[in-house]
């Protein structure tokens, strides 16, 4: 078990979202508000990491010819947990991500890792692999919603400080509106893509030099 590896492609070389392209329905339709892009990585976080230490359990008893099923069970109970979890304690949080939360159920993140890492690994592995890749998920998140919030409607900390209002840096009438839409998120998303390949591009090609020379 390599936990620095493991660190390391949560974070940036296999980042669900700007590596493997996972999950970027709900990376591009939350990330308004700081509130939601904390909230909903921290969801997906301890749902991938229950879910993954429980199919790597159970990896050896799961017949091949039901695992997606039965990994879409053990996925849809957490799902639920969580769900209840954060309408009785955050219902705000709840009412803001409506919908996402559930969806959480056909993630391609956590459906991903269950088939890809945690059903061939051990249970410590795949614990981490959950943490990790969550990590790597939630980052994108933070850094959309707080780009697209400071720059959308001059505001930063929506639903988490000032009393949810969030501070507000400028007027927002000077914000640029369209980063708070849906096309917004796309822009950002793919800005976002673009430069994480464009630095592992960058370090391969560099390794490839220092290999040549």
């Amino acid at each position: 078990m390599n936990v620095k590896k493991q660190f390391k492609e949560g974070l940036i070389t296999q980042n669900p979202v700007l590596v493997q392209l996972l999950g970027m329905c709900s990376t591009m339709a939350i990330t308004t508000t700081l509130f939601n892009g904390i909230g909903m990585g921290i969801s997906v976080t301890v749902i991938l990491t229950c879910c993954n230490i429980v199919i790597s359990l159970l990896r050896k008893v799961i017949p091949s010819k039901i695992r997606i099923a039965a990994y879409v069970v053990v996925i849809a109970g957490f799902v639920t947990i969580v769900d209840l979890l954060i309408q009785a304690y955050l219902p705000d949080l709840s009412s803001s991500l409506g919908v996402f939360i559930p969806l959480i159920v056909v993630n391609c993140i956590i459906l991903g890792r269950a088939e890809a890492f945690s059903s061939k690994n051990g249970v410590a592995a795949s614990a981490l692999d959950g943490i990790f890749q969550g990590i790597g998920y939630t980052w994108v998140l933070v850094v959309m919603s707080v780009v697209r919030e400071f720059l959308g409607s001059g505001s930063f900390g929506g639903g988490i400080l000032n009393g949810g209002a969030g501070i507000q840096i400028f007027p927002s009438e000077y914000g640029a509106m369209l980063l708070v839409l849906p096309f917004g998120g796309f822009l950002m998303l793919g800005s976002l893509i673009a430069l994480v390949q464009w630095a592992l591009r960058r370090s391969e090609e560099k390794k490839n030099q220092e290999v040549a020379k």
